[in-house]
């Protein structure tokens, strides 16, 4: 626990660093959008790596939180913390919902089945003129009201409550991994028929990482709708999903920052090739089959394997020469 909270208050302040050193504004949207994204990433991880549940759907809670906490805001009635509890309480409730009936399903038929709910949401978000705006997101702007001596009107303000949210939740989601319940998640991935033999009941446990997952996915939506002031139905389109699973296959799922390395690579691709061509889809596919056939592993994962062989061949020991023995 104290190593873990080290390691995050290290990481707030190079978050918070990075700005002062590199004033640019572009850096800080680029950081925010890498916020959001990461949170989406680290969100289906815990799906992907820890539970062995490979989802196609789970941008439907980051589209969930982002309308929510959006439409929250826009009756002006609602303080900021409150539309954010809602978005996150809201989604999860969804996520309880949907995964009631996805995680009696494996393989194959449950990543079709988070897809289709997937697709349901997107239509009923595109359908839903009056309230959502159809296929144009959320008109008006998104409201950003002070609360407690806090004016996230100010972009340098927003771009640090949203370093803060993003490091609180990756603390949260690091001790669920390393408590006896993502323990309990690493046996049900393993040996699901051995889990149920010792007693654990294997279809709740896959239902509260679902519902935690769609949780945290719902932070990473809310985040980007204060940033953009806006939500879109692009947000629960089945590419946002793809992009969530492009993310961790090219950071790993051994690691637990490996989705972070992920979503860092993706956006830096896509920030650059979209500069010097058009034909991004291209190069950026071409990019992501280089890195997984060759390194046969996300980028985290294999740096991780490359530093253990040499670590382990430094402390090995030396084995001694063998003396003639004279008869």
């Amino acid at each position: 626990m104290r190593r873990d909270l080290a390691c995050g208050a290290l990481l707030l302040a190079g978050l918070l660093a990075v700005p002062a050193l590199f004033p640019q504004p572009a850096l800080r949207d680029f950081l925010i959008y890498f916020i959001a994204y990461g949170l989406l990433a680290m969100s289906l991880n815990l799906l992907v790596g820890l539970t062995g549940l490979v989802s196609f759907g789970h941008a439907a809670y980051f589209a969930s939180g982002a309308y929510v906490f959006g439409l929250l805001m826009q009756t002006g009635q609602v303080s900021l913390p409150a539309a954010m509890l809602a978005g996150v309480g809201g989604t999860a409730l969804l996520a309880f919902v949907v995964g009631a009936i996805c995680v009696r399903l494996t393989e194959i038929y449950f990543s079709f089945i988070t897809l289709a709910f997937q697709m349901f949401l997107h239509s009923v978000i595109l359908t839903s003129v009056g309230l959502t705006g159809g296929d144009q997101g959320l008109r008006g702007g998104i409201p950003r009201p002070p609360f407690l001596g806090i004016d996230l009107g100010q972009a340098p303000v927003l771009y640090a409550f949203c370093a803060v949210v993003f490091v609180a939740c990756l603390l949260l989601m690091r001790q669920v991994s390393q408590s006896p319940f993502g323990y309990t998640l690493r046996l049900v991935r393993d040996n699901p028929a051995r889990a149920n033999f010792l007693g654990v009941n294997v279809v709740r446990v896959k239902l509260g990482v679902f519902v935690l997952a769609g949780a945290m996915a719902s932070v990473g939506g809310i985040l980007l709708a204060l940033f953009v002031s806006g939500a879109y139905p692009e947000f629960g389109f089945w590419t946002t999903s793809g992009e969530a699973i492009f993310m961790i296959m090219l950071g790993g799922t051994q690691l637990f920052v490996g989705p972070l390395v992920g979503a860092l690579l993706l956006q830096l691709l896509n920030d650059y090739v979209t500069i010097y061509t058009e034909y991004h889809g291209l190069v950026l596919g071409s990019v992501i089959l280089l890195i997984v056939l060759g390194l046969r592993r996300g980028v985290a994962d294999f740096a991780y394997a490359l530093f253990q062989r040499r670590a382990s061949a430094v402390l090995a020991p030396v084995p001694e020469p063998v003396k003639d023995r004279v008869a």
